[in-house]
């Protein structure tokens, strides 16, 4: 049960308010800005999302040369603008869940009310913490093979990770690749059985166990890595590793802290939806659903992390959204 909140006078009230700038937020606002919705996006903290960490973009359909990932962005953005909807730099900091119309509260401690939510904050992947992958950031340092594996056909590359996700990134690149390097820091793969002998059966795929990534070099790019091996208590080697590609696999971080409180989480922080939909559960009955609220695009999704699903993921909260706020 949901008690009305009274409203605040003082308090902006928007229709749809879509939280966060990626291909599932701005997909969202399109739907909702051509619905009338009068959508407001705020971009959060990178605007135009994890895709503007990359360069060309090859396999979002309809660039059938590729597109400038933030060129892509910004035409997503514009379109949205086109039909009305208010984009706004700035960050959602705190939410409220707990009455309609929702409270959000932006990182200034400006509160707005909101009949209907699309999150859409999507998820960071997570890095090693070297200096070096800021530094040769679309330069040869990846955290997604997908995305940019075919950038590196017929060449050398290293897969960061032993659990499933960087047995499959392992996989997919050695299709396209000349060499592949697992490098992993125990002496064993926390994968799966079935992923760990498709890599161990894989000729183009090496494995490195106890090693440690501690650096990158190279003048125009990546040109190797700087590894240490394990060698004992207190033994270790020092070499480097020539390689053209670094790819990252140990899992990503959905951007979904400041909602926990209220809706329903799995054990890395991924929002659960109510089957194929994008309506969210609730944290305190999972068998509920909270009304006018709707999670799209990667903050919800653990298993594709695409920007063409993404997009899908948004044009159906904001198709939903259009459906609740005409029962209001």
């Amino acid at each position: 049960m949901f008690r009305q909140h009274q409203g605040d006078r003082n308090m902006e009230h928007i229709r749809c308010l879509i939280i966060g700038s990626g291909p599932a937020g701005y997909t969202a606002a399109i739907y909702a800005g051509r619905a009338n919705l009068s959508p407001v996006l705020y971009c959060g903290l990178q605007m135009g999302g994890q895709l503007t960490q990359t360069t060309i973009v090859e396999n979002f359909p309809g660039y059938p040369e590729g597109v400038d990932a933030n060129q892509m962005m910004m035409e997503l953005r514009q379109q949205a603008e086109r039909f009305g909807a208010d984009i706004r730099d700035g960050i959602i900091a705190k939410a409220d869940f707990s009455a309609r119309p929702y409270v959000l509260t932006t990182d200034r401690g400006v509160e707005l009310e909101a009949d209907a939510v699309i999150i859409a904050t999507g998820a960071s992947a997570k890095y090693l913490g070297l200096d070096d992958e800021k530094k040769y950031n679309g330069m040869g340092v990846s955290a997604c093979a997908t995305c940019d594996g075919f950038f590196y056909r017929k060449k050398t590359v290293a897969v960061v990770g032993g659990g499933d996700t960087a047995c499959e990134e392992a996989s997919y690149l050695a299709q396209l690749c000349q060499k592949v390097y697992m490098i992993v820091r125990k002496p064993y793969l926390r994968a799966s059985d079935i992923m760990k002998k498709r890599v161990e059966d894989n000729d183009k795929i090496e494995i490195l166990y106890e090693h440690n990534a501690v650096g990158l070099y190279g003048d125009n790019g990546v040109e190797g890595a700087h590894l240490v091996k394990r060698l004992g208590e207190a033994d270790e080697e020092r070499y480097d590793l020539p390689i053209d590609g670094f790819f990252l696999a140990i899992g990503h971080r959905p951007n979904t802290d400041i909602f926990r409180e209220w809706l329903a989480v799995d054990d890395t922080g991924y929002i659960k939806t109510l089957g194929d939909t994008p309506q969210v559960l609730s944290a305190g009955d999972e068998t509920a659903t909270l009304p006018g609220v709707y999670a799209a695009g990667d903050c919800a999704d653990p298993h594709y992390r695409q920007a063409i699903v993404a997009a899908g993921s948004g044009c159906k909260a904001a198709l939903e959204a259009e459906r609740y706020l005409q029962t209001l």
